[in-house]
């Protein structure tokens, strides 16, 4: 279970400014993250169906498909998200965000992010933007070099590969606190078991990140990707790529272990 935020995201402190939430849902809005967590539960009901095959040799229960679409609600996950952001936000001068997403070449740059995101569920679309990236990061193109810049700004691949890491020991918690795991795996058998997984999913990870990124810049001129860069550095960006990383991980973390008591349940009961 791999979490893909493909959001800017990275660590830096900020000195303390007032504002309130008015400013934050309005770059809530404006960065389209409603659109993205809709696309994010559309990957999420997918997963399901991939998650069933391997947890359920003897097909998957007839209301999986059901449990795991009321897991990947979209309203909860809004508001979850929004409201975890606020919090994250909360004391930041948001001005300068603002004025990056609802100006050029920001809100052009998100439009363009949401429709890769979205183009990306098709596995043919995943599967020749793969292609394109691979032939790109060997080559060492101009672009590749720049994408690879705001790729390094935002601290994207380590981030993602934390998220993805965070996911898998909550769906382990989730499998343990519903009973699946009978006693066989202990907290730390399942930290040394995900920690194992770490270089399979730094791969997975590069290769989806860059993939995603060449997709949804290929139309952005190198001036307006080269602005985007200089705002992912400035503290500003660098507080919201905090702000954002806080906010989805933590939903992300809680859907996991929702899916992971979900699954133990229907284990148990196809047991008994």
């Amino acid at each position: 279970m791999m979490l893909r935020l493909a959001l800017p995201f990275a660590v830096l402190a900020m000195p303390v400014w007032a504002q309130d939430t008015a400013s934050t849902d309005a770059l809530f809005q404006a960065m389209q993250l409603p659109a993205i967590i809709a696309i994010m539960r559309e990957e999420g009901l997918a997963s399901g169906g991939e998650l069933a095959d391997q947890m359920f040799p003897g097909g998957a229960p007839s209301d999986w498909a059901t449990a795991v679409s009321t897991i990947y609600d979209a309203d909860r996950m809004t508001a979850e998200v929004q409201a975890a952001l606020d919090v994250a936000l909360d004391g930041q001068d948001i001005a300068p965000m603002l004025a990056f997403f609802t100006a050029e070449p920001g809100a052009s740059i998100v439009t363009l992010e949401v429709a890769a995101r979205r183009a990306l569920l098709d596995d043919a679309v995943e599967q020749a933007a793969k292609e394109v990236a691979a032939v790109a990061m060997a080559d060492a193109t101009a672009r590749f070099q720049l994408v690879s810049r705001f790729a390094t700004a935002n601290d994207l691949v380590e981030t993602n590969v934390i998220a993805a890491m965070n996911s898998n020991i909550a769906y382990y918690m989730g499998l343990m606190q519903g009973g699946a795991l009978g006693g066989a795996m202990t907290e730390d058998q399942v930290l040394t078991d995900v920690y194992g997984q770490e270089a399979e999913i730094r791969a997975t990870t590069t290769e989806w990140v860059f993939s995603f990124l060449m997709l949804a810049y290929d139309p952005v001129s190198d001036a307006d990707l080269e602005a985007y860069v200089a705002f992912s550095e400035s503290p500003a960006g660098q507080v919201l790529n905090r702000g954002l990383f806080n906010a989805f991980d933590r939903t992300f973390q809680d859907i996991s272990r929702a899916l992971g008591l979900a699954t133990a349940q229907y284990m148990i009961t196809q047991e008994l």
